[in-house]
């Protein structure tokens, strides 16, 4: 009898007010309709795309600590999606290392996919995302 993959299911989602400015990372992690984790962190001053990969990056390391071997990545952000699956390059330099990092952390599962969802598909990560700026603008 073959063992079933852990696959983990994942919504991701990165946000700055101004660009750059105050930001913050949502992550809501499911094991089939169960919610695990849910996640949402103030993370300073930064672009959009860096609050993106900054997610992703806390995505996938949670992922690795639930000993997840295959894990389906859901995001928003048309470039950092095509960017993770190789269709667009990164030019950035401030995004580089965590294009790298994130592409490490990737190599450690069996199987990534990575889909670009609508806004809308992703309300819960969002809605994180907001609460962690809201919040750290008060620290």
């Amino acid at each position: 009898m073959t063992r079933k993959l852990k696959k983990l299911s994942i919504y991701t989602d990165g946000g700055a007010r101004g660009n750059p400015g105050p930001a913050g990372i949502g992550v809501v992690i499911f094991d089939g309709k169960k919610k695990l984790k849910e996640f949402k962190k103030y993370i300073g001053t930064a672009t959009n795309n860096v609050a993106e990969y900054t997610a992703v990056l806390y995505a996938l390391q949670e992922a690795l600590m639930q000993k997840a071997e295959e894990v389906e990545l859901n995001m928003d952000s048309e470039l950092v999606a095509q960017q993770l699956e190789g269709e667009y390059r990164v030019k950035n330099a401030n995004i580089k290392p965590l294009f790298e990092q994130a592409l490490h952390l990737i190599s450690g599962f069996k199987k990534v996919s990575i889909k670009r969802i609508p806004r809308e598909a992703n309300k819960e990560a969002d809605k994180l995302v907001n609460k962690a700026i809201n919040l750290g603008g008060l620290l």
